[in-house]
């Protein structure tokens, strides 16, 4: 099913100034255009822009009539079938960019000769043309968009070329090929083929075949390259099944007559079963002399076979297979902080092919699994498609057609193994397809595609004006008559249609599914869905590097996902549970999520939807750091009280609903009816919100209703009633800390209860027991340990008490200042005493004075005090202000503690080094030091900033 929309993918148009007529054209790379009439080839710069037209850039002249051109990317060459007495040449253009004007010296030579022979230092700056000699007549090309490597269609065979540079001298190397592959198929010829990253696509009239070359496995097709036969050279891949299936085929000439035609059944055949095609598959290297050359295997994975359509009478040319393509989607290149994208090589993600009848196009997944994807039915006959990763362009005699394609759907699940789950979502492959648009154009011949802009050949005559034409202009003059096709002169030329930008046609879909917003149809999810896919695909363009550019793609994926999850959170359907995934991936909070939901009604009179029950009650579960204003937890218990009753208690001990007036949440737990789900979950509830009132005596009286292990039971239903996680720790709630002091038994024999089904586990039991025992103990700060380690206190009860009272000096509650004067006895003389009295400083936020009295009588802990207490930005400068000048002051005047400060001032220059520029770190620098002490950590600030 094709659904229609009238949308507006198409932008402005220019025409392309061409000198001839043109014959054949193609495109391709960041602006390069070529337009072939005749024995020449115009090449055109085409802008990234609209509004700037396309630039004359140089035109060159052909050995003869060009046949087929096909452009490479990767190595910057047009690659051309030439035909000249009724002979045809295979050649490349290189360096093309470089021809100033048409008269100007050209090199030509020929493939895997010696380049030194003809290189001149002025071949450096002028056009090469490589000639590439072949056994046959090539029929068709094609160039891999990733190597560069280049494939070429003969009967029979595909003759594989491999891309490289030939160095010349230390500063310059001039492209080459290098005969690789012959890949033998018998009985074929090839009118299209396409090729990209070892994947090979061939069509003959009727059939297509996919083909994977790849590096064999280690200790396979090592065939040893002494035999000289070709037999020998050669390694077999057909199967037995391919071979009877050959044996059982009747031939042509036994059975053709003047009255039947004989037709093959049509046939699809996919993965590894490709193989029982019956096509006879060979692979010769030509490498053999490389002892690098890895060995390579050949492997088939799609043919499909079609009939001709005898249904009526046709033309041979209107049943036949064409616009052959296969379309790489890569890896998306990361962003780093600067703005800039990391270099890195493409790596093939997924990979798909098109091909098309003239009424029928089949889009194929090739990578991974091969499988069909959509089928595209036209409403009128098409004469050539080009597929891009969000559209594929259809031209008819008459028309430019747009349909939306699946290639991101597809490609997005072969990359993140999460995608389909509570975590992701995606629109679905078998998502209808949508045909956005169809432009009128008189007499298309040809479409090609590159970056945003489809260019298209016109060639009308009298025939490609429609009839409706033809009768608006036969009622302006009776008179006139319309002259005969034969009488009238045929108009060409060529356009650059410029697509709009992806932004600008996601909001333009957006608006539109504004329109089913209120009638609650799946066309509304379907459009919106579309527009998901049209932003998933930009940002899968390895070309997109511009920071702002994919900021503003991602801000667009974040809101798509929002309307997808605010339509399957609205509407009742199978799909709806797919509001939590979209909704996690928008970025919106649960409280954003309530605010912008409409359904929810203060009466209660109108019962929520699936979607957004199933959304809220995952989210309490998981959203666990975020808290509900009153409002909202309101209304989320309204929500479950109406449409989940069931579900009310746990809602209500989630983290999230915190603020819910516990008053509002006793009633709606008085009106539930117990007898369908557990009582005791209920009481337990209505007993947490008494305990949240200060109403003891209702308390007391729920939990008088159930005995002691079925509030157990009760407890292990629900544990959240007395732990709850708060930033990856375990939280004991104000109930569990009542029944601490009421009823520790119970709690004790809940919490066990928890741990005994996996409720809870036995680290977290355990840290539950201890921050529920005591909460003014605070772990030891580290470089205390470091100060009382040389101090050996006997006396076991005194090193106890030491312990205590550092750790409630170091813990969150203890008020330091209100118990200095009892610290007053204590000496800082002695290691305990220091550390207390330090441990003081510390607290009380005066880490200078601390300093002194480490540097004056314990200065091994200096650097890690420093290191643990000066981590705050506002205290990192104490270590060049007071750290530095205080060591140097001490270094100079020696003493005994000599080799400790000048450790210390070791490390305290290598902290500066790295936080400091390097003009700040000189300006720290003593004046009187010495310079080979000092110029390691200059020269580490300098490196350190240049690489930054």
């Amino acid at each position: 099913m094709v659904r229609l929309y009238n949308l507006h993918p198409f932008g402005s148009q220019q025409v392309v100034r061409c000198r001839q007529e043109p014959e054949r054209v193609c495109c391709g790379g960041q602006d390069a255009l070529f337009v072939a009439a005749g024995c020449k080839v115009e090449a055109f710069s085409v802008g990234a822009r609209a509004p700037e037209p396309a630039q004359p850039r140089c035109c060159f002249s052909t050995l003869g009539r060009v046949l087929h051109l096909s452009y490479s990317e990767p190595g910057d060459y047009l690659v051309t079938i030439e035909e000249k007495n009724k002979a045809t040449f295979l050649r490349a253009y290189v360096n093309w960019r470089n021809r100033t004007t048409e008269n100007s010296r050209v090199c030509i030579r020929m493939v895997g000769h010696r380049v030194e022979g003809c290189f001149r230092e002025a071949s450096k700056d002028q056009m090469s043309i490589i000639e590439i000699p072949l056994s046959e007549p090539p029929l068709c090309v094609a160039c891999c968009p990733v190597t560069g490597d280049l494939l070429v269609g003969c009967v029979n065979k595909l003759v594989l070329f491999s891309l490289k540079w030939q160095v010349v001298n230390e500063g310059f190397s001039m492209l080459d090929f290098e005969r690789a592959f012959i890949i033998h198929i018998e009985s074929i010829l090839p009118i299209e083929i396409s090729f990209c990253s070892g994947y090979i696509a061939v069509m003959m009239d009727l059939e297509v075949l996919i083909l994977h070359l790849e590096a064999a496995p280690k200790g396979e097709g090592n065939v040893d390259p002494s035999p000289t036969t070709e037999d020998a050279l050669a390694r077999q891949v057909t199967t037995e099944a391919g071979r009877k299936s050959d044996a059982c085929t009747l031939s042509a000439p036994q059975l053709e007559s003047e009255d039947f035609v004989i037709c093959q059944k049509p046939t699809e055949l996919l993965g590894e079963v490709s193989r029982q095609c019956g096509l006879s598959v060979t692979l010769e290297s030509m490498g053999l002399n490389d002892e690098k050359a890895s060995p390579s295997q050949l492997h088939s994975i799609l043919y499909r076979r079609f009939t001709p359509d005898v249904s009526y009478y046709a033309f041979p040319d209107d049943t036949k297979l064409h616009s052959l393509q296969l379309l790489p989607i890569y890896q998306t290149g990361a962003v780093t902080t600067d703005g800039k994208s990391s270099p890195q090589e493409k790596e093939l993600l997924s990979l798909f092919c098109f091909f098309s009848l003239p009424h029928i196009g089949y889009l194929y997944m090739a990578v991974k699994s091969v499988e069909l994807v959509s089928v595209y039915q036209y409403p009128e006959k098409c004469q050539q498609a080009v597929l891009t990763p969000q559209f594929l362009h259809v031209i008819t005699s008459n028309n430019l057609q747009c349909f939306t394609v699946r290639c991101s759907a597809a490609a997005a699940r072969d990359a993140d193994p999460y995608m389909d789950t509570t975590l992701k979502a995606c629109p679905p492959v078998s998502l209808d397809i949508c045909a956005l648009r169809m432009q009128l154009f008189i007499g298309l011949k040809a479409i090609c595609h590159f970056k945003n802009h489809i260019i298209l050949l016109t060639k009308a005559g009298a025939g490609d004006i429609p009839e409706r034409r033809k009768s608006l202009l036969s009622r302006k003059d009776g008179s006139v008559k319309l002259k005969t096709p034969s009488a009238m002169e045929a108009g060409w030329n060529l356009y650059i249609v410029n697509t709009i930008s992806t932004m600008q046609l996601y909001k333009e879909m957006v608006d539109y599914s504004k329109t089913y917003k209120n009638v609650r149809t799946q066309s509304c999810i379907h459009l919106l869905s579309e527009a998901h896919l049209l932003v998933r695909a930009a940002l899968m363009d390895p070309s997109l590097t511009e920071p702002g550019e994919k900021e503003e793609l991602l801000e667009a994926f974040r809101e798509s996902c929002g309307h997808l999850g605010d339509c399957y959170s609205r509407l009742d359907t199978q799909h709806s549970h797919l509001a939590l995934p979209y909704y996690k991936m928008s970025g919106l909070s649960m409280t954003d999520v309530l605010t912008r939901i409409d359904s929810v009604v203060e009466d209660g009179s109108q019962n929520p939807e699936r979607g957004l029950l199933f959304y809220i009650n995952h989210s309490l579960y998981e959203n666990m750091d975020e808290e509900l204003s009153e409002e909202l937890a309101a209304k989320v218990s309204q929500l479950f009280s109406v449409a989940e009753p069931k579900q009310l208690p746990h809602a209500l001990c989630s983290p999230c609903m915190k603020n819910i007036d516990p008053l509002t949440a006793m009633n709606y737990l008085k009106k539930l009816n117990t007898s369908g789900f557990s009582s005791v979950l209920v009481t337990l509830t209505k007993a947490a919100m008494a305990l949240k009132m200060g109403d003891l005596n209702t308390y007391k009286n729920e939990m008088k209703c159930h005995t002691e292990m079925e509030l157990v039971c009760g407890f292990i239903l629900e544990p959240r009633l007395l732990i709850q996680q708060k930033k990856g720790q375990v939280v004991p709630t104000e109930f569990a800390a009542h029944l601490k002091e009421t009823q520790p038994g119970l709690l004790v024999a809940a919490v066990l209860g928890l741990q005994k089904n996996s409720k809870m586990g036995a680290e977290e039991a355990d840290a539950f027991f201890k921050i529920n025992s005591c909460s003014h103990y605070g772990l030891i700060y580290p470089w205390v340990t470091f100060l009382t380690s040389s101090d050996s206190l006997h006396d076991q009860n005194y090193a106890e008490d030491l312990s205590k009272l550092q750790s409630l000096i170091c813990g969150p509650s203890f008020d330091v200042a209100s118990i200095l004067p009892f610290l007053e006895p204590l000496s800082e003389d002695t290691t305990a005493g220091l550390s207390v009295h330090v441990l003081c400083l510390t607290r009380l936020k005066e880490h200078e004075q601390a300093i002194n009295w480490l540097l004056d009588r314990c200065p091994e802990a200096v650097i890690p005090y420093a290191h643990h207490e000066l981590k705050e930005e506002g205290l990192r400068a104490l270590w060049w202000k007071k750290l530095l000048p205080d060591l140097c002051q001490r270094i100079r005047e020696g003493g005994e503690k000599y080799e400790v400060h000048l450790s210390s001032l070791k490390e305290t220059l290598s902290v500066a080094a790295t936080e400091l520029e390097l003009k700040d770190f000189l300006n720290v620098l003593p004046e009187d030091g010495t310079v080979a002490f000092f110029l390691p950590y200059l020269l580490y600030s300098s490196r350190n900033k240049s690489m930054m």
